[in-house]
C-alpha cells in the first residue's frame, strides 16, 4: 500500500533514420554492443572502462513481495532481469521460482497465502501491457488467465482467496475497468468507466465491497465503494475542494484508514466511519507526507511510514485503541515495502539507504526485535567508500528555497559537476543506493547535485503545483538558480557542468540546453520529452487524460501554442551542448518518436549527439545487459565532454550500417 492518435511521419519505422554498428566481433580492448542495442555515432567504447564499472553493474539488491507462511518472497536478479525468490531462513539462500526471459514486475499474494497461489506480472520488451499469471509456489507451474495483448494492474485478492480483482484497457485501450476473476477462470466485469485512472485498493472481510481510488492527477483523486454484487459505486468522504488521497484499507470494524491532503498541505494519516461520515485525522502533528502504510491480517495492528525530507520514519499502533508499539531501532534510509506476517506477530520491511543497497529486514513487534533476513552484494566494491549526501537549499529566482542532495568526493577540490534532475515530474529525489551516482563520484571524481526544483513531491502541496500548466517554465529557472549557486562556490568548477536526466527530468535537461548552452559542458537524456505536444498526442491512450491535467491539454488552441513556445525541439537553434540520448524503442509513456526527433534537429544544427536505442525495452533500460552498455556509453561520454573535453574532432567514430528496421510501438 505503498502509494490512439495518428503518429507523425517521424515515428514510423525510426530504425530506418538511425544508422547502426554492425553486429560483429570485437577487438579484445572494446566492448561488444548487446544484440537489441542499436547505436548511432558512438565511437567504440574501451573494455578496461566497462572493467572499471563492472562491479557497479553486478551490485544488486532485494525487495519484499511478501509472506508466504514464515518464509519471505523477495524480488532479486541473478542474471539478466530480477525474478522471484523464496527465503525460508533469515540469511538464508535465495531460492529462484521464477525463470523469465522478461523482468518480474509485481507478485500479488492473498494474506494467508493458504492456496499458495499468487498472480504474477510480467511485460515484453518494456511495453508495460503486464499480463497476469497464476502461478504456483509448490510446483512453479503457470497459467495465463489475461487475454495476451491489453494492459492489467493493480491485482488484489479477495479474502477467501478464490478469486481477485484487477483492472484492465482490455475494452478499447483507453479506459480503466475493474474485472473479478474466479480461479475457474469465470469473469466477472463489475465497474465500467468513462474517465479517470481507477485502481482497487482492498476488500471488505466479507468479500462484498471493494475500495476504488479515482486517480485524477497527483493533486486530485478521490475513494470510493464499489459493491461487487450490485455493481454500485458510492463515493466516500464527500468533500467538495479537490484533494490528493493515498492508500486506503477496511479495518473489519466499520471504518477505513487513508491518507489525503485535506485541510493539510500533506497527506496525514485518517480514520473514516462509515455510519457516521466521521473522520479522525491521526498524524494531526507531522508536516510530512505519510508515504504509505498497511494493516496486519488480523486487523490487530496498522503501521505507517513518513517521509522526512526524502528518509522515512516507520511507526507501529495497536488497533483499535492506536497505542504506540515500540520497535527496535531500524537502519536508516528509505521504505519501499512493509507487509505484515499472516500470523500478524511480524512486519517485513524493505529499506535502503545512499550506502547500503536494498534489503529486507522483519521486525518483530512483541520482541522489539529486529532481524536481517537478506544481505545484498555490492558487486566486490569497498562499502567504506561509498559517500553519503548533504542536504543543502539555495535560493530561487523568487527568492524560494530549493532542496538538493550533494555528494561530494573524497578528494580535493575543485570539481566538476553532474545535476541529477527526477522525472515525474510529480516525483521526489531520495537518496536511495544508486551505483550510477557512486561510481560518478568514486570512478570519475565528479559531484552530483540532485535538487528538488518546484513541482517535486514530499513538500506540500503548494510546492507541488508549482510548476503546473503555464508555470513549467519556472522549475527549469530553478536549475539556472542551482547553477548560479555552484558558480559562487569555489569547491566546484562552474565552466565544467553537465545535467543529466530521464523521462520529464529528461524534457529538464533539453530546457536547460535551451536556457543555459553557453554554462554546461554536457547533456545526458533518457527518454526525455522533446515536444510536449507530440508527447501528449502519441503517448499511450490510457496515460493521455492524466497527463493532460499537469502539462496542459494540447487540444486547446491556447494551450497548444504555449506548450509548443516551450518545446525544447522548437528551440534548437539555441542549443549547442554536446548530448547523448538513451531511448526505448518500445516506451509507452515517453514514445520513441521524442528522442528520434530532437536527434535528427541537433544533428542537422551540427551539435553532438551520441545516440543509445533498446530494441527490447521501453520506458528505461530494465534488461542488465542493455545496462550495463548503456552505462558505459554514459560514462565514456561524460569522461570526454565534461572532464576531459575532446574537442569532437578528436572522438573517432565506430563503423556503420543499416540493419533491420524495427518501428516504435505508440
Amino acid at each position: 500500500m505503498f502509494n490512439t492518435s495518428p503518429l507523425r511521419s517521424y515515428q514510423f519505422f525510426i530504425c530506418l533514420l538511425i544508422p547502426s554498428i554492425v553486429y560483429v566481433a570485437h577487438a579484445n580492448d572494446e566492448v561488444a554492443i548487446p544484440p537489441n542495442i542499436v547505436v548511432h555515432n558512438i565511437p567504440a567504447l574501451s573494455a578496461k572502462l566497462a572493467t572499471r564499472l563492472e562491479r557497479y553493474t553486478n551490485t544488486r539488491g532485494a525487495g519484499l513481495y511478501g509472506w508466504q507462511g514464515d518464509s519471505l518472497l523477495v524480488g532479486t536478479r541473478f542474471a539478466n532481469a530480477e525474478q522471484m525468490h523464496r527465503v525460508r531462513d533469515a540469511m538464508g539462500y535465495r531460492e529462484q521460482l521464477t525463470f523469465l526471459k522478461e523482468p518480474l514486475a509485481d507478485v500479488a499474494i492473498p494474506d494467508a497465502g493458504a492456496k499458495n497461489k499468487v498472480v504474477i506480472s510480467w511485460d515484453v520488451g518494456g511495453s508495460e501491457f503486464d499480463q497476469l499469471f497464476l502461478f504456483d509456489l509448490n510446483n512453479g507451474d503457470s497459467k495465463m488467465v489475461s487475454d495476451g495483448k491489453s494492459l492489467y494492474a493493480y491485482v488484489t485478492w479477495a479474502p477467501d482467496e478464490q478469486s481477485f480483482a484487477y483492472v484492465t484497457t482490455q475494452r478499447n485501450g483507453r479506459n480503466w475497468d475493474t474485472h473479478i476473476q474466479s480461479l475457474d477462470g469465470s469473469i466477472n466485469k463489475v465497474l465500467e468507466t468513462q474517465t479517470g485512472f481507477w485502481i482497487p485498493l482492498g476488500w471488505s472481510a466479507d468479500g462484498r465491497k471493494l475500495l476504488m481510488k479515482n486517480r485524477v492527477s497527483v493533486n486530485e483523486s478521490s475513494i470510493h465503494e464499489l459493491d461487487v454484487v450490485t455493481k454500485q459505486l458510492r463515493p466516500l468522504f464527500g468533500h467538495d475542494n479537490k484533494m490528493s488521497v493515498g492508500p486506503a484499507a477496511y479495518d473489519g470494524r466499520g471504518g477505513v484508514y487513508f491518507t489525503s491532503d485535506h485541510d493539510s498541505q500533506y497527506l496525514r494519516l485518517q480514520y473514516y466511519q462509515l455510519d457516521s461520515g466521521k473522520i479522525e485525522v491521526i498524524t494531526a502533528d507531522v508536516d510530512w507526507n505519510v508515504e504509505g502504510f498497511t494493516l496486519s491480517v488480523d486487523k490487530s495492528k496498522l503501521a505507517y511510514s513518513i517521509n522526512q525530507g526524502g528518509l522515512s520514519k516507520i511507526s507501529a499502533m495497536a488497533l483499535p485503541s492506536r497505542k504506540s508499539i515500540r520497535m527496535a531501532k531500524l537502519p536508516q534510509g528509505i521504505v519501499t515495502g512493509l507487509v505484515f506476517s499472516p500470523d500478524s506477530k511480524k512486519l517485513g520491511i524493505s529499506i535502503n539507504s545512499a550506502t547500503s543497497p536494498q534489503d529486507v529486514y522483519v521486525a518483530d513487534l512483541r520482541r522489539r526485535k529486529l532481524t536481517r533476513w537478506t544481505q545484498s552484494e555490492v558487486g566486490g566494491l569497498d562499502s567504506q567508500k561509498f559517500v553519503e549526501p548533504s542536504l543543502i537549499d539555495y535560493v530561487s529566482f523568487d527568492a524560494r528555497k530549493i532542496p538538493a542532495f550533494v555528494y561530494t568526493p573524497n578528494t580535493p577540490g575543485p570539481h566538476a559537476v553532474v545535476i541529477y534532475i527526477h522525472g515525474g515530474p510529480e516525483s521526489q529525489y531520495r537518496p536511495y543506493f544508486s551505483t550510477l551516482v557512486q561510481s560518478y563520484v568514486n570512478e570519475m571524481n565528479v559531484v552530483v547535485i540532485a535538487p528538488n526544483v518546484r513541482g517535486s513531491n514530499g513538500y506540500g502541496k503548494n510546492y507541488l503545483r508549482l510548476d503546473n500548466g503555464r508555470l513549467r517554465e519556472d522549475s527549469v529557472k530553478d536549475i539556472g538558480a542551482l547553477l548560479d549557486w555552484i558558480n559562487g562556490k569555489t569547491q566546484f568548477r562552474s565552466d565544467r557542468v553537465a545535467v543529466i536526466g530521464g523521462s520529464y527530468g529528461g524534457y529538464m535537461v533539453l530546457a536547460s540546453m535551451v536556457h543555459y548552452p553557453d554554462r554546461l559542458a554536457a547533456a545526458v537524456d533518457t527518454v526525455g520529452i522533446s515536444n510536449f505536444v507530440t508527447f501528449l498526442e502519441n503517448t499511450q491512450a490510457y496515460r493521455q487524460d492524466m497527463r493532460r491535467v499537469e502539462y496542459g491539454d494540447e487540444r486547446d488552441p491556447s494551450m497548444r501554442a504555449f506548450l509548443e513556445k516551450i518545446s525544447p525541439l522548437n528551440h534548437v537553434e539555441k542549443m549547442t551542448t554536446p548530448i547523448l540520448i538513451s531511448q526505448g524503442a518500445n516506451d509507452p509513456r515517453v514514445p520513441a518518436s521524442e528522442s528520434e526527433q530532437i536527434r535528427v534537429a541537433l544533428e542537422a544544427a551540427g551539435v553532438p549527439v551520441w545516440y543509445v536505442l533498446a530494441k527490447d525495452e521501453g520506458h528505461g533500460f530494465r534488461k542488465k545487459v542493455n545496462r550495463d552498455y548503456d552505462r558505459t556509453a554514459k560514462f565514456a561520454f561524460l569522461e570526454a565532454y565534461l572532464v576531459e573535453a575532446f574537442p569532437v574532432n578528436e572522438i573517432e567514430a565506430s563503423p556503420v550500417n543499416e540493419i533491420e528496421a524495427h518501428p516504435a510501438k505508440e
